[in-house]
């Protein structure tokens, strides 16, 4: 199937609306988003606001989950690799880390589910919570969904969790071996406060730029993923919409993932700005 060129789509749009512009044609459309109606879904007929509504908090639960997992697990082990260069902890933790980045993660997924969850029955093999989960206590209905999560996190994680890593890793080493830190070690400085107190708040300064180009993969979920494991949340919205040609709902999921990208970049700013030291506010 060929694309369109602008000759094919001014004609299109000519036929479509004889009296209207290119430009002009998507006015309504923008108009509509601006005052927060994303259209109606062509498939279901339904708003398509309030088909995302209903899926994102699951794909928000993972987000926040894997965002919260992964910064405060990849940069203590960045530091802990960076300070044992070298030693058996750092390279028994990078064969672990690259293994996993090397294995995509819908190929890890289909792996879980067959062997852990199909054949040992260790964990569920789909799902967000189980068929009776309404009839669950509280700690019960907290276990059913951490029971549910652990699979899809760990496919969700396998991806960035190595990148983080090593890119704490290499800017702290970088960081060790500038003059300032070695100024302030023959000052007297201990390893602890030359590497917590000079080194690290000017290595987290990389960190702190990767927020704004991964806040919408953290909360608009993997579409693989939630496919893998029947999560019924933001991805798989995508994944359905798509095959269904159900536009309206595509377009929407595309304004939200470029919105939830801006507010990434902003908070990526601030904190790039709260994590370099030279940058002062006033």
């Amino acid at each position: 199937m060929q694309s369109a060129n602008m000759d094919e789509l001014d004609g299109w749009v000519t036929r479509s609306e004889p009296e209207k512009g290119r430009v002009a044609i998507f006015r309504p459309v923008i108009s509509g988003i601006l005052q927060g109606d994303l259209g109606i879904s062509t498939r279901y007929n339904d708003p398509a606001w309030g088909m995302i509504k209903e899926r994102l908090p699951v794909s928000l639960f993972y987000g926040l989950a894997m965002f919260i997992l992964t910064y405060s697990v990849c940069i203590p082990l960045g530091i802990l690799k960076a300070v044992k260069h070298r030693t058996v902890i750092d390279n028994v933790s990078s064969v672990l880390i690259f293994t996993g980045y090397a294995i995509p993660g819908f190929v890890l997924g289909s792996l879980l589910v067959v062997y852990l969850a199909a054949r040992l029955g260790w964990f569920p093999s789909a799902g967000f919570v189980s068929e009776n989960f309404s009839e669950l206590s509280a700690p019960g209905k907290v276990w059913d969904v951490v029971h549910h999560a652990i699979l899809p996190l760990i496919c969700y994680m396998v991806g960035s969790f190595a990148m983080m890593t090593m890119l704490m890793k290499n800017n702290l080493m970088d960081n060790l071996a500038t003059d300032y830190v070695r100024t302030a070690i023959a000052k007297g400085a201990s390893s602890r406060q030359a590497v917590l107190g000079h080194a690290l708040r000017n290595s987290l300064i990389p960190i702190a730029t990767t927020l704004g180009g991964i806040t919408s993969i953290f909360f608009t979920g993997g579409i693989l993923v939630e496919k893998i494991f029947d999560i019924n949340g933001f991805g798989l919205l995508s994944y359905q919409s798509i095959q269904d040609r159900d536009y309206p709902v595509v377009m929407a999921i595309l304004t939200i993932n470029v919105v939830l990208l801006m507010v990434g970049n902003i908070l990526s700013d601030l904190l790039v700005a709260i994590a370099d030291p030279r940058i002062r506010f006033k």
